[in-house]
């Protein structure tokens, strides 16, 4: 271990320190609010460090050993040994977060589900004459493993979806925020948080051209600013978001079943306000 931490910058180490105490301290907040104690998060990251060694840091045309993984993360070679041998489980997304965003950027994006004006059209709940399409037809078309009906009840429930007095379901797209806490939500957290770290990892290490991670942050903001800024982040975002969702639906059409289609693409947007800490100098913050 003392070979390793030779070869880092004391400056940088503590600056990377500093970095990740402060990532770390709103997932602490999460674990302690969801009663998941240290140990359990100490022996998940002990199995994380190995299985990125092993899979990340290989040696070309060498057996990746335990002693070599031993030295790259500082755990115990008896504990690699134990983790290298576990089966790990690769986590699926839960059947509702997998089909629903499926069913919204179809609805919001081609040509048969729009009116003129590029919205959502109402849909009929079954298959009518003289309809160009049904919400039938649309669940069906990305899923025949789970009838349209449970899908339709539980985004009634949610209050994604009503149905009006001629039996056509209308689609409320800023409805769609899985229900706190859910299976769902945990789901996109773990999706999205990922994402977000990984993009900002890769410009950390220069692999490559670097990816879009920026942000703008303001201080000294009264509450009606913050109001007004988030509802522009908002709509601006929503904007931004719908036109990728549109574009990318396209192309993955084009591209599906070619042996080079394995890239995989991921855009986000977000927005946070809280109380600025006392020290606080800058006014200005843009990355």
């Amino acid at each position: 271990m003392e070979e390793i931490t030779a070869k880092i910058e004391p400056s940088a180490g503590a600056g990377l320190r500093a970095a990740l105490q402060r990532i770390a301290r709103p997932l602490v907040r999460l674990l302690i609010a969801r009663s998941m104690p240290f140990p359990v998060v100490s022996d998940l990251l002990r199995s994380v460090y190995v299985d990125v060694a092993v899979n990340d840091f290989p040696l070309d045309g060498k057996p990746q050993t335990d002693s070599r993984v031993t030295l790259l993360t500082g755990v115990h070679r008896k504990d690699v040994k134990r983790l290298r041998g576990e089966r790990s489980v690769s986590p699926r997304p839960p059947r509702a977060a997998a089909l629903g965003p499926q069913l919204i950027a179809r609805w919001t994006t081609l040509p048969e589900y729009l009116d003129g004006d590029g919205h959502p059209l109402p849909l009929p709940r079954l298959p009518r004459q003289g309809a160009r399409a049904s919400f039938e037809a649309l669940v069906r078309s990305v899923s025949t493993d789970i009838r349209p009906r449970v899908v339709l009840d539980e985004w009634l429930r949610l209050g994604i979806a009503q149905i009006d007095v001629e039996d056509r379901v209308h689609l409320h797209v800023a409805a769609f925020v899985p229900p706190k806490g859910s299976e769902e939500m945990t789901y996109y957290f773990g999706r999205n948080l990922y994402d977000h770290v990984a993009a900002a990892v890769h410009n950390m290490l220069a692999d490559g051209d670097p990816l879009i991670e920026r942000s703008v942050s303001y201080n000294n903001l009264r509450q009606e600013a913050v109001d007004e800024l988030h509802a522009l982040a908002r709509q601006r975002g929503m904007e931004v978001l719908q036109e990728l969702n549109a574009r990318a639906l396209q192309l993955q059409r084009r591209d599906s079943g070619q042996p080079e289609a394995t890239r995989r693409m991921s855009f986000g947007v977000y927005f946070l306000h809280e109380e600025q800490p006392a020290s606080t100098e800058d006014s200005t913050d843009a990355e």
